[in-house]
């Protein structure tokens, strides 16, 4: 059974469309460039209502040892994703600060870019490949871009991995089958505009997961 991540989620609503339709991680993103920001005291109200039901996620981008240690006293995350330029240093600093587990997103445009997962299986709890975003983004995921999902086939790592960029109820399905990902992560396709979950969307796309 593939697992799902339903990531930037921000109202009751929408959280509790995705614990009903069985999403296994729900992520708050804690980044203020991001159009699906909350800030930490928002976040630990509202993901309270899924302790037990999945496993939450606090999702920062190269954050500082202020923020880890508000978020792990506030929020108290089952885990933290780092989606920046994090080092494996760096994420067992996170990991001592935190006392949660970790999530390390990898930036994937071409083949030579998986060599980058080497140095992180020994640290992370799970690696989630994302696809690369455009040349100038702002944001390091979140923006519906894609990577060949065949450059996945038949790849072994030591933990459960995500695949992640441009996910879609139209085509999880189809990536969770081309690539073998045990684990989907998605935002963007699950939104009517950006930062805003849409519940049908979701609903499907786990319902999508789900049948395949």
């Amino acid at each position: 059974m593939t697992e799902v991540k339903i990531c930037g989620l921000t109202t009751p609503e929408t959280l509790d469309t995705a614990l009903a339709h069985g999403a296994a991680f729900v992520g708050a993103v804690i980044f203020p460039k991001s159009p699906r920001h909350i800030d930490v005291l928002h976040a630990a109200t509202l993901f309270e209502r899924a302790r037990g039901r999945a496993r939450i996620v606090a999702v920062t981008v190269n954050a500082d040892d202020a923020l880890l240690t508000e978020i792990a006293l506030i929020l108290k995350p089952d885990l933290i994703q780092l989606h920046g330029s994090e080092t494996p240093e760096r994420a067992l600093e996170t990991r001592r600060l935190t006392r949660a587990g970790i999530i390390k997103a990898l930036p994937v445009s071409t083949p030579a870019d998986l060599e980058a997962a080497d140095g992180w299986e020994d640290v992370a709890d799970h690696l989630m490949f994302d696809a690369r975003p455009p040349e100038g983004s702002d944001l390091p995921g979140g923006v519906g871009a894609v990577f060949d999902w065949a450059m996945m086939q038949g790849r072994t790592y030591a933990r459960p991995w995500f695949l992640a960029g441009g996910l879609t109820p139209e085509n999880a399905a189809q990536a969770a089958a081309i690539s073998g990902a045990p684990m989907l992560d998605v935002s963007s396709g699950v939104e009517s505009a950006p930062g805003v979950k849409d519940s049908a969307r979701i609903a499907a796309f786990l319902d999508a997961v789900r049948r395949s």
